[in-house]
């Protein structure tokens, strides 16, 4: 039993072993078929591909390929076409070329003609010449030689006839020059005296306690007044005059140390020559002292520094001086910033104007004491103290004594006008400008409308109050239009005026 069991057993293995490699063997046959009709579909489909792709490249190769050709044909075109052009342009040249050599040659044959026609027309010409000289020579009965030396004289009378005439006339405008420059060197005169009114410019008054004390100034037979006058180079005026002596001299500086000196000896009480010495000597050291300060002040206010001590001191020195009644330190300080403003305004340099400004006047702190006008001294002196040219030509040429090489120089030029010009700025005389004030006024007030006009600023501005119910406000522009047109007219004046009308309406009610 057990062995059928067995043998059983072992047949159906087998069996199943069978059935089971013929079904996996069926299987594996099915899928190496479907694999290999999907290689050959892919295959297949990968060659349609291929071939789709090669006619693309081909068509697209042939298309480049075309498109190459028609661009190379195109610029080869363009090239033959530049080519024929530029052949033309070469031809048409070596046509001009060659006309213009055939009108050379065509020149040059009438050229040579002409210089063979002028040759013997030359040659006719000296023989005339030579003809001609025997002629005059038979005519006048002289040589060449003997007519040369006829008409050398001839032309001697006549050259010296007309430098008779010449110098006649020389002389006439030197005699006119003559009074012209000695104008001049009178004006430079006035000028080194710089005094509208001789007797505030040279003369000071000191104010005595009583009149007693003019007999101790003049001592035992005259000896301190002798000797305040020789210490001091003033002279000492004691007349009538009730608690005053006069002091006179034309240098401001001695005249207020002779001041200064004779106010300490007052004070002091102990007036004879030994102490009369000792406080000029104080004096002195005070003046030096204060011309010093001013200078350094002056140069302060105006922002100059790095100046030289000694142009510091003459700087100082015009403290003491006037021109036309101005001072001639505040002038110089004036122009400096007037100057300034100018070069500000113009972008040029500022210190450098500024700096030639204040010095352009320092001539007259010596020129008492040099030949020539104060701007060549000045110049002079800023030159020997290491000035920049540019200061010096400035200075030299704010009179236009030179030529001013800068345009530093011209805005010094116009701030030294602009100064010494404005209204009040020198003195004139009393009557004059009272009368100008005046004839202002009167100018105003002939207008319809004015109610009042007032001259103000020292002649500078007429300030006028008109009716308000007569003049509008377009009137009132109208009416300051035509005043200042009338002014320029009728009078004369420095600088300008300016014409200041006012319109005001002004309501009143009192309360009770």
């Amino acid at each position: 039993m057990c062995i059928n069991t067995l043998i059983y057993a072992a047949i159906s293995g087998l069996l199943s072993l069978l059935i089971g490699y013929s079904l996996r063997k069926y299987i594996a046959e099915a899928k190496i078929a479907s694999a290999e009709k999907e290689a050959e579909k892919i295959i297949k489909e990968a060659q349609e591909k291929a071939e789709s792709i090669k006619r693309e490249a081909i068509v697209e190769a042939k298309e480049e390929i075309l498109k190459l050709k028609n661009d190379f044909e195109r610029e080869l075109k363009e090239r033959r076409n530049e080519l024929q052009r530029s052949e033309r342009r070469l031809f048409q040249k070596e046509e001009a070329l060659e006309r213009k050599a055939e009108m050379l040659e065509k020149k040059e044959d009438a050229i040579a003609k002409k210089e063979i026609e002028v040759n013997k027309l030359f040659e006719k010409a000296n023989e005339l010449h030579k003809k001609q000289l025997s002629e005059l020579e038979r005519i006048s009965g002289m040589t060449s030689e003997e007519a040369k030396d006829y008409l050398l004289n001839k032309i001697k009378e006549e050259v010296r006839h007309e430098a008779a005439m010449l110098i006649k006339e020389i002389e006439t405008q030197a005699r006119e020059e003559a009074q012209k420059r000695a104008k001049e060197i009178i004006s430079y005169a006035i000028q080194k005296c710089a005094a509208d009114y001789v007797a505030e410019t040279t003369v000071s008054v000191v104010t005595l306690p009583n009149d007693e004390m003019k007999g101790r100034i003049i001592g035992r037979e005259g000896r301190n007044i002798r000797a305040l006058e020789t210490l001091t180079g003033v002279d000492l005026i004691i007349d009538d005059t009730p608690e005053a002596v006069i002091l006179s001299a034309f240098d401001p500086i001695k005249r207020q140390i002779a001041k200064i000196a004779l106010e300490k000896l007052i004070i002091d009480g102990r007036i004879h020559p030994a102490r009369i010495e000792e406080m000029v000597e104080k004096a002195q050291k005070e003046i030096e002292n204060i011309i010093r300060e001013e200078g350094e002040k002056a140069t302060f206010d105006v922002g100059i520094h790095s100046l030289h001590s000694d142009l510091i001191r003459y700087l100082g020195k015009l403290k003491f001086r006037t021109s036309y009644g101005q001072n001639v330190l505040q002038h110089s300080i004036e122009v400096a910033h007037l100057a300034a403003t100018m070069a500000a305004e113009l972008g040029v340099d500022v210190q450098l104007t500024k700096r030639a400004g204040l010095l352009h006047d320092i001539g007259k702190s010596v020129d008492q004491d040099m030949e020539g006008p104060h701007a060549l001294v000045g110049a002079e002196l800023a030159k020997k103290y290491g000035e920049p040219p540019e200061v010096v030509n400035a200075i030299a040429a704010h009179h236009n004594d030179v030529e001013p090489t800068t345009i530093e120089a011209i805005l010094v030029q116009a701030a030294d006008a602009i100064s010494a010009a404005r209204p009040g700025a020198r003195r004139e005389t009393l009557e004059a400008y009272i009368k100008r004030l005046e004839k202002l006024e009167e100018i105003a007030n002939s207008f319809k409308g004015v109610e009042k006009a007032y001259a103000i600023q020292a002649g500078r501005e007429i300030r006028i109050m008109v009716k308000p119910d007569e003049v509008d406000d377009l009137g009132a522009i109208e009416l300051a239009r035509n005043i200042a047109k009338k002014v320029e007219e009728e009078l004369e004046y420095p600088g300008q005026i300016k014409v200041n009308v006012i319109r005001e309406t002004r309501a009143t009610e009192y309360a009770k």
